[in-house]
């Protein structure tokens, strides 16, 4: 961590002493003095300083036109003001300007390190809490990550031994499929659970911002950088550093995340010194980082230092055993949310729910369970409630068909058009009785029918092929 500089300004060489003398017990303290409070105003136009204590009354250049000058070039900048002649108007006037307090001398070494502490603990918190403003962390959906499936299992069995050891661990999986869960998971079960977690999507940062968000930057650094700021990294020191979306880190930046990861160190933007970091990386990716080192559009030795341990992610599709699970706990914590009673899934929209694809995985899960219920106006939901276009695909194999998965959609395919023929016969090629004894809007028979290449004409006399009555002849 960087040392915290603290400059003292009086024009009394004593008071100077039993200042420096008392902050030094302050833990990673850099103690600067200055008896001459112009040079110490030029110091403050060049160099950065986390808390200013400065005497009100000096020759030269007054206190409180120090903390002028200072404020304009920092307005984050903690000070505390030292006065043998206390007044309304001095008082009134610093803080005015921004002074946090003031202490009157002669004083107490205790007080004065207690109003340092408590000073820099502020402006800590306060670091802490912009740093929070500007993080892009989107929010992730329920607290704990749920499955019952052989794929989930291992999974469970993987965070917990990555946990245990202080490695960076890459985690692979669709959009969707809760990489933040697991990154989450992994840090709540290490010894930095008590120290930040500070996800970061590489991919909604702007270019031009993302290397001071991740290693901060000095005041003067570039236009604008009017004072001190914590990078992300810088934030999660003891903690998780989460990389979300890793392929879409710029190029010009991935070298130096290499470095971070080589050296656990980091510069600010305009900095000169190193910080030292003891933070733990955890990657995360949907695109295949493989392709993109061919596709030149990542580093491989960046790829191969970031693969120390890699977590495997399931989608959706392949754990179709999980949905029922996934959906009973959605149901409960939306239908709370709501304000609503209890809501039930009927058997039949399980089973459709359980047979689509999920190409948004549990995302779309959840998407499609709170829009479902936010419009049920009854207790049970029935297939007719789901989204059309969900029920028209259910069945559908997915992209990556193979092995069980695509065996079982095959079979459901099939089932589902034989089902719409015996429908139809039964109907006589009736669409709209057909959607009624189904159970299902008519958009989403057609929709079906169409899906499967069956057309209700060919049905209107019981069975497929058979001409319709009085159509003999017509040929």
């Amino acid at each position: 961590m960087a040392r915290t500089r603290i400059l003292v300004v009086d024009d009394e060489t004593g008071m100077l002493e039993v200042c420096a003398d008392t902050l030094q017990k302050l833990p990673d303290a850099e103690i600067l003095v200055e008896s001459d409070s112009v040079r110490a105003a030029e110091r403050l136009a060049k160099e950065s300083v986390d808390l200013l204590i400065a005497d009100i009354r000096m020759p030269g250049l007054g206190g409180v036109e120090l903390l002028r000058l200072a404020r304009e070039r920092d307005p984050s900048l903690a000070v505390l003001m030292l006065t043998a002649y206390p007044t309304v108007e001095t008082a009134v006037e610093s803080m005015k300007l921004g002074a946090a307090d003031y202490i009157t001398k002669p004083f107490l070494p205790a007080d004065l390190l207690a109003n340092a502490q408590r000073l820099l603990e502020g402006k800590r918190l306060r670091e802490e809490n912009r740093l929070l403003r500007r993080q892009v962390e989107r929010s992730y959906g329920f607290g704990e990550i749920l499955g019952q499936s052989a794929a989930m299992r291992q999974v469970f069995e993987h965070i917990q031994r990555v946990a245990e050891v202080n490695v960076d661990v890459l985690i692979m999986g669709e959009t969707g499929s809760g990489k933040e869960l697991v990154a989450r998971a992994i840090h709540q079960r290490s010894r930095r659970k008590d120290a930040p977690f500070v996800p970061v999507d590489c991919g909604a940062i702007p270019d031009e911002l993302m290397e001071s968000e991740f290693f901060g930057h000095e005041r003067g650094a570039y236009t604008g950088a009017q004072s001190q700021t914590l990078g992300l990294l810088e934030f999660a020191n003891q903690g998780t550093f989460f990389l979300d979306e890793l392929s879409q880190l710029p190029l010009r930046l991935q070298p130096k995340l290499l470095r971070v990861l080589q050296e656990r160190k980091i510069r600010r933007v305009g900095g000169t010194k190193e910080i030292d970091l003891n933070v733990r990386i955890v990657a995360a990716s949907s695109a295949n980082l493989e392709d993109e080192v061919k596709r030149e559009r990542f580093r491989l030795d960046l790829y191969h230092r970031i693969h120390v341990v890699r977590i495997e992610l399931p989608p959706l599709r392949r754990r179709a055993e999980d949905i029922p699970l996934l959906v009973d706990h959605f149901t409960a914590l939306y239908t709370k949310e709501m304000d609503k009673g209890r809501v039930e899934i009927s058997p039949e929209a399980i089973e459709v729910l359980t047979s689509y694809s999920w190409p948004g995985n549990v995302r779309e899960l959840q998407n499609v369970l709170k829009r479902t219920l936010a419009l049920a106006r009854r207790e049970v939901i029935l297939v007719e409630d789901l989204p059309d276009d969900l029920v028209a695909h259910a069945g559908e194999a997915p992209a990556d068909n193979g092995g069980y998965f695509a065996l079982r959609e095959r079979r459901l395919a099939l089932f589902e058009a034989d089902y719409l023929k015996n429908l139809l016969v039964t109907c006589r090629g009736d669409v709209t009785s057909a959607a009624r004894d189904a159970r299902l809007p008519r958009g989403t028979l057609y929709r079906l029918l169409k899906k499967h290449e069956l057309n209700p004409a060919d049905f209107r006399g019981g069975v497929p092929g058979t001409p319709k009555a009085g159509a003999a002849g017509l040929a």
